[in-house]
């Protein structure tokens, strides 16, 4: 009994947390990317990356190499060499070439990631002091009023089996996949950042001011950000929740917010 008990509650824990982007403990790399924009950000530090590993192995080849052939013990005559122009030219134009290859593909990144492609939802996300609120502006009930609600941490006492820690709320942004959606960012008090690692997206909450960005999720999930800007004593416990569903399910969720 105890095993089948055990069994259950392990079942449990692997199907809740199936469909959930959160960061693993001792995790380095990156959360797998539900967005286009995240997949090129990965893409780009995985380019980046081999340029570095090269540019690193053959300047600490060299260090070695020059302390080791120049050591006092291996010239008992001191160099006359001063400069080289060869050397000069091929120093200069090498690392200019290779920041010539790294910024084609980041400027299309940078590109892509600040243009917004005829959204379908348009979604205004407001930081406060210290939680989320998330207004639907694109639907309005028979009273005229659009979709509105808070999104508070849920406090750690009243944790269920299965949720995460400083990262679960009570209420999440719920947004359809394969869909353009605008995402209007800004605050009421002080400085916040909304930002999802899995979705490829920060952006600044800046009071008085409408910053925004766009994400176009492939695949259904939930997926977890937190605030990204120290904003006060309880920056840590404003997290942000994004559930991503299919199109029938966020119009049946659509509804139900409309109803009440």
């Amino acid at each position: 009994m105890i095993n089948l008990i055990t069994s259950f509650i392990f079942i449990t824990l692997c199907f809740s947390n199936s469909f959930s982007d959160v960061s693993e403990p001792w995790q380095l790399g990156f959360q797998d990317p539900a967005t286009p924009i995240m997949e090129g950000i990965i893409n780009l530090h995985h380019d980046l990356m081999f340029f570095i590993c090269v540019i690193s192995v053959f300047v600490s080849w060299m260090l070695l190499k020059t302390l080791w052939h120049f050591n006092a013990s291996q010239n008992f005559i001191a160099s006359s060499l001063a400069h080289g122009t060869l050397i000069e030219i091929i120093w200069t134009v090498t690392p200019a070439f290779i920041l010539l290859i790294i910024a084609i593909p980041s400027f299309s990144l940078l590109y892509a990631m600040d243009e917004i492609i005829s959204p379908t939802i348009t979604i205004k996300t407001i930081g406060h002091q210290w939680y989320w609120s998330y207004e639907y502006s694109d639907y309005q009930n028979e009273s005229g009023e659009p979709i509105n609600y808070e999104s508070y941490m849920i406090p750690e006492e009243d944790l269920t089996l299965g949720q995460f820690r400083l990262l679960e709320v009570d209420n999440s942004m719920v947004i359809p996949t394969n869909t353009h959606v605008r995402i209007i960012v800004s605050a009421a008090d002080v400085l916040h950042s909304w930002a999802v690692p899995s979705l490829g997206v920060k952006c600044d909450a800046v009071p008085g001011r409408l910053n925004q960005t766009s994400v176009f999720v492939k695949r259904e999930g939930i997926y977890y950000g937190q605030c990204s800007e120290i904003c006060g004593v309880n920056h840590a416990f404003m997290p942000i929740v994004i559930e991503a569903v299919s199109l029938p399910q966020y119009v049946s969720w659509i509804s139900n917010k409309l109803s009440d």
